[in-house]
């Protein structure tokens, strides 16, 4: 399990796992005050959380599910990366997709974050690729 080091600005602990197989650490708003996102708006909201990651990985924001299914408040560019050489403070586009306007509410859990390991490619520039079974079939072209 590598380590990540953290300054937390936020008046809140530190992420964690809500359970012990849980893949994500939740992710609070930091706000003064309570915050109205109205049908399709979309909001930067703060966490006071600044990491390193560490080479090799990526820290992905995720939506959280029940703030999705019941509120539909969700991540707009789900997963957001953040790279391992970004120090700044992780922050997460919210947007409102359900017809009714929601509060948020200072300290509220908006998001997950999930690290994963990561690869970079070298590029092997060719003229042709290997044939496969799906060739260039695209969007939809595996059925239902």
């Amino acid at each position: 399990m590598p380590k990540v080091r953290i300054i937390n600005k936020s008046p809140f602990e530190l992420p964690r796992y809500a359970t012990a197989f849980s893949a994500g650490v939740d992710l609070r708003a930091v706000i003064t005050s309570e915050v109205s996102i109205a049908p399709l708006e979309r909001k930067v909201v703060g966490t006071g959380i600044k990491i390193a990651i560490p080479e090799g990985y990526e820290a992905q924001v995720r939506p959280r599910s029940g703030l999705s299914a019941k509120h539909g408040i969700t991540v707009l560019n789900s997963p957001g990366t953040i790279d391992a050489d970004y120090r700044g403070e992780i922050a997460v586009i919210l947007v409102n997709i359900s017809s009714e306007k929601y509060i948020l509410n200072p300290g509220d859990r908006i998001a997950q974050l999930v690290f994963s390991k990561v690869e970079q490619v070298k590029w092997d520039l060719k003229n042709d690729l290997d044939k496969t079974s799906r060739g260039d079939g695209g969007l939809g072209s595996t059925g239902k």
